[in-house]
């Protein structure tokens, strides 16, 4: 209860605002991503497990994204594979 009291009159304190103390360092400029050359040069993979079983029996998905085009590919597969499709 007191708390809440101080956190809330604090809160509607214009001066208590103005000198309150940032806790985050300063944020520096942006930099932009290099952007790939060509749609197959980079690409980002993610493997989701523990799904549903197909009539394949697979229980997992690879999942490809290139980054040019932004372009995603869905590949059913078993998390046991010891070597992922390539295509």
């Amino acid at each position: 209860m007191m708390n809440n009291n101080i956190a809330e009159s604090i809160s509607r304190c214009q001066k208590c605002q103005q000198v309150k103390a940032e806790h985050q360092h300063p944020t520096g400029l942006l930099q932009p991503l290099p952007i790939p050359e060509w749609k197959w040069k980079v690409l980002s993979m993610d493997l989701i497990t523990g799904l549903p079983t197909t009539a394949k029996q697979h229980y997992s998905i690879m999942v490809v994204v290139y980054k040019l085009t932004k372009a995603a590919h869905l590949i059913p597969v078993k998390s046991t594979h010891k070597t992922l499709p390539i295509f």
